[in-house]
């Protein structure tokens, strides 16, 4: 899965925190990242994109907070056609994620305040570093296998309809 490319002023923090504990270890290198957490623990829900062509549906694990937008889909390894992650955000703004830790292309769907699809980044590359930004202001993120927003006809301006699941 993708995940949101912190602020530069989190990055910062979090560099100089790592260098202190390396430090703090003599200089010893760590390996891996912590262990995510399972996505059996999120929230759920379904999205419903509507445009010129048949609805079409998705399950969707909710990144609501922090920490979940952070992991989002790194680690997994296979997406069903029908599932995917809605990242929402509290407000819109400009937003870039990247493919750290994500071991499937995905296509990212940003939605603006109205629901609408403002950006498809297409068959976002596997592990890749590289910015990826939604260009105008969204407040949410749909994340689905890659290749599918095309081979599904879907487009800009697609509206983007959520419901959660009744836990």
């Amino acid at each position: 899965m993708s995940s949101f490319l912190p602020s530069p002023r989190f990055r910062r923090a979090f560099l100089s925190s790592v260098v202190l504990s390396v430090l703090a270890l003599g200089g010893a290198r760590v390996y891996g990242d912590p262990p995510p957490e399972p996505l059996d623990r999120y929230p759920t829900g379904r999205v419903t994109i509507k445009g010129h062509h048949p609805d079409r549906v998705f399950k969707v694990w909710v990144a609501g907070n922090d920490a979940r937008r952070e992991q989002g889909l790194m680690y997994v390894k296979s997406l069903p056609a029908d599932q995917g992650m809605l990242f929402v955000f509290e407000q819109a703004e400009i937003l870039t994620f990247w493919m750290k830790n994500t071991f499937i292309p995905l296509d990212l769907l940003y939605i603006g305040t109205d629901g609408r699809v403002v950006r498809i980044a297409e068959n976002a590359v596997p592990f890749s570093l590289a910015a990826i930004p939604s260009g105008k202001p969204a407040n949410e993120v749909l994340e689905i296998a890659g290749g599918l927003s095309r081979s599904l006809q879907l487009v800009e301006g697609d509206l983007v309809v959520f419901a959660a699941d009744k836990h």
